[in-house]
């Protein structure tokens, strides 16, 4: 592994110039069963055979991306100006309607109805004359998904993807649930598109009463229940929601095609494959996951790129309320994002050669700890290279909780017990940052202090730090002598108990600054978290309701960081039992999932003797 100083790209000599669009030659591709999708084909004039770049998506084919600007023009380029770009490197752009969005036919059904459809588009297209028979894809987010769909039944012609963002690897363990718990950007996704469905482009009515209705107020609300929920005027939608949330138990629900790549790792397509995320992104996880099997599994050459980044946002210095620095965009050593997924492409396709590492990350951390002009703490950070993931050298290390609010190397002492708290699902943790998408505006992406403040949604007076809550659990180690390192998966193992049949568990690790002129209170920065639903321990498979008092050995899996923690500051640990509304509440009642109608407070409790003992487990890395 290497560190490596970036080149900055001046930004203040105006935006280049921008590409003339194509126009696109519009076709309904049919699929085996007859369902035909709307199909762009951007093809210049006395094309010759040439590799095609084929983007699905359900956002409409001819809407313009904001995941396609770039630090230097933050104007994303509209389809038929990336198709121009791509044309000048000799790619043909194809971009489609997945099916049952926009003018697509069929019925949509969020990351199961495409099925078959993304070999079936491969399939027509390596037979097309213009093609020379290659196929790269690209896509964020869902169309990251779409291409891992397509890519686990290994179609024709495909030899390059870019899963920017996305490719769900298993979404009972992250996506669509984290380990168990349901992910509340399921539900605000749900709505905002099915405002944007086709059904409700052809009935006003039904578009009106969707917008009329107030999410923020349904999400206090909770729980739903079929037909008294804000989507229930899209009965469609509606079912698709409550089948995601009443599936609890890991089944062979979980185990379809769209929503397992995991499953699919070893007969996966062998095509390159660049797996890119930020530590402020849902999809962390399922890229580090889907890296690591498919690397495994002796599939094509593999590339990982982890930034400071946000959903989508791989050109900003900021996430959140906290600043990287000029070095944290992917432009500030990728050129920008067209010219690296360009130079990749044309690694496959023509043999040049990359100086692409197999390992991008970026080590956030380091900066002055001042407050921006802008307002934001100072965290700064850098790229590193590495040979693979985790790091090599990677020391994974425990510190372990101590009753005392300590996080310690040094095991428990006999004489410590436990702490417990009440969790009350009418008074939620609220969500204060973190790697999450698709839920503004009640909670936003990123690095925070850890603090409620008025705007927060659910918070309620006084607004307080997070750790003045009695039902937040905190650890931290004194301040440290020496800077500490970390980059990898993470994991929480606790023993814990509950006085009721079910309940959940939280982890968030927390870099803490010191007071400063700045932020005399300090700045409790979040880095990243998770949860763990008690009723599927240790068998995800079944629901094993738990006995008063029953002691149980939980792992948290945290999605992965990289940070630098400088000297002065804490190593911080916070435990917990909800994060609203990130993940929805548990009741406590044991009630199946999706069809909740009562609530109860718990009184959970976090073992710490010898025996029982209850552990953080860090990444640690040693970079100059």
């Amino acid at each position: 592994m290497r560190l490596y100083e970036t080149e900055v790209r001046a930004t203040g000599r105006g935006a280049p110039e921008r590409p003339t669009p194509i126009d696109p030659v519009a076709v309904m591709l049919p699929m085996r069963d007859g369902v035909r999708l709307a199909t762009d084909i951007y093809l210049s004039p006395n094309q010759p055979r040439l590799p095609v770049v084929l983007h699905r998506t359900p956002y409409g084919r001819r809407s313009t991306s904001a995941s396609e600007a770039s630090q230097q023009d933050p104007v994303p380029l509209s389809p038929g100006e990336l198709a121009r770009l791509f044309a000048d490197r000799g790619y043909v752009l194809v971009v489609q309607d997945c099916r049952g969005r926009h003018d697509s036919e069929g019925e949509f059904v969020k990351y199961i109805s495409d099925r078959e459809d993304g070999y079936d588009v491969c399939e027509w297209l390596v037979a097309q004359p213009w093609c020379d028979g290659r196929i790269c894809t690209i896509g964020l987010s869902y169309d990251a998904h779409l291409q891992a769909s397509a890519g686990c039944l290994d179609p024709p012609g495909l030899v390059a993807q870019v899963l920017d963002c996305g490719g769900l690897w298993n979404t009972w363990k992250t996506g669509t649930r984290h380990y168990g718990v349901f992910e509340l950007k399921q539900a605000t996704w749900a709505m905002r598109n099915a405002i944007t469905s086709p059904e409700a482009a052809s009935d006003p009515v039904m578009r009106s009463a969707l917008e009329a209705e107030d999410l923020g107020a349904w999400l206090k609300r909770l729980p739903w229940r079929r037909g008294h929920s804000p989507l229930r005027h899209h009965p469609a939608y509606e079912n698709a929601l409550f089948e995601q949330w009443e599936h609890g138990p890991l089944s062979d629900h979980w185990r379809m095609l769209g929503i397992w790549t995991e499953g699919w790792h070893a007969s996966y397509s062998k095509a390159s494959i660049i797996h890119m995320s930020g530590w402020y992104d849902p999809y962390v996880l399922n890229v580090t996951e889907n890296y690591l099997g498919l690397k495994a599994a002796g599939r094509g050459p593999q590339r990982l790129i982890l930034g400071a980044f946000t959903h989508g946002r791989r050109s900003q210095t900021w996430a959140g309320d906290v600043e990287f620095g000029p070095s944290a965009p992917l432009d500030s050593w990728a050129g920008d994002w067209n010219q690296l997924r360009l130079n990749f492409f044309d690694t496959v396709t023509r043999g040049t050669v990359s100086r692409l590492a197999p390992v991008n990350l970026f080590l956030m951390g380091g900066g002055s700890g001042c407050r921006t002009p802008e307002g934001r703490l100072d965290h700064g950070g850098r790229w590193v290279e590495a040979a693979d993931w985790p790091l090599p050298g990677t020391c994974f290390t425990t510190f372990y909780l101590r009753e005392t609010g300590a996080l310690t190397q040094t095991p428990p002492s006999p004489d410590e017990t436990a702490l417990s708290f009440d969790f009350d699902p009418a008074n939620p943790v609220p969500t204060i940052g973190g790697n999450l998408a698709s839920l503004q505006p009640f909670a936003e992406p990123g690095g925070f202090d850890q603090a409620e403040i008025p705007t927060t949604f659910g918070s309620v007076p006084p607004h307080l730090p997070l750790a003045s809550r009695a039902d937040v659990l905190v650890f931290q180690t004194e301040p440290l002598d020496e800077k500490v390192d970390i980059a990898g998966p993470i994991s929480v193992v606790l023993h814990v108990s509950t006085d009721g049949p079910d309940t959940d568990f939280t982890a968030k690790l927390v870099d803490v600054y010191p007071s400063s002129a700045d932020y005399p209170g300090g700045y409790a920065l979040n880095l990243t978290d998770g949860i763990v639903r008690l009723r599927y321990v240790p068998d995800p498979e079944q629901e094993i309701f738990r006995r008063p008092g029953e002691v149980v050995r939980v792992e948290i899996v945290i999605p992965p960081v990289a940070n630098s923690f400088l000297p002065g500051h804490r190593i911080r640990l916070d435990i917990s039992s909800s994060n609203f509304p990130k993940y929805e509440v548990n009741s406590n009642t044991g009630e199946p999932e999706g069809r909740v109608r009562r609530r109860r407070c718990a009184v959970n409790t976090v073992h710490l003797r010898a025996g029982q003992v209850s552990q953080l487990v860090l990444p640690l890395i040693n970079v100059p």
